[in-house]
């Protein structure tokens, strides 16, 4: 995967070329009516929706943390706050969203954020050689290994995607930040 850079960049994009990992920028016309920024850039890209993922914000006893989900999906809270070892999460305020990140909605990467908050990517991510997560910024994307953006985030992986089956959500699939590089 070659990297593409633009004249200064994101901090995403920044976060990445500091850490020497490949990946590759996408970018497309953002429409301003599009109801789902995920949705558009999946569409406007001509990839599956399952492999481009959105990044979210939750509050779980009191601490922001971010989820990352695919946009064909929702976000379980019940089982990010499992994830977490909380005992509860809601969805975070959009302001405190963009003040911790930020970034403006519709542009939230999990990379290079203003504030380390605690992540958890769904594990449907693994599933596929490559994902795709916003850049920082509306319009843009960022393509890139699954195992780098759990690395380059210190991210733990759960199933946190609504309607996946109950019997997903056992303990074994957690994969702490400091054991998922076994056997990699």
């Amino acid at each position: 995967m070659a990297k593409k850079k633009t004249a200064g960049g994101t901090p995403a994009t920044v976060a990445l070329d500091t850490a020497a990992v490949p990946f590759t920028l996408h970018e497309y016309a953002h429409d301003p009516t599009a109801s789902s920024f995920g949705a558009e850039a999946a569409e406007a890209m001509g990839v599956p929706p399952g492999r481009v993922f959105k990044t979210l914000l939750a509050e779980t006893d009191g601490a922001l943390a971010v989820a990352v989900v695919p946009v064909s999906g929702q976000l379980d809270l019940k089982a990010l706050a499992t994830a977490l070892g909380a005992k509860r999460a809601t969805m975070a305020d959009p302001t405190a969203a963009e003040r911790s990140t930020g970034y403006v909605l519709g542009g939230i990467s999990p990379l290079g954020q203003r504030k380390k908050l605690r992540t958890v990517i769904d594990t449907t991510a693994l599933t596929h050689p490559t994902v795709y997560v916003s850049a920082g910024k509306r319009g843009m994307e960022i393509e890139l290994a699954p195992a780098d953006l759990i690395r380059l985030t210190n991210a733990v992986t759960w199933a946190i995607r609504r309607n996946q089956g109950r019997e997903e959500l056992r303990e074994g699939e957690r994969t702490q930040p400091q054991d998922r590089d076994a056997g990699q």
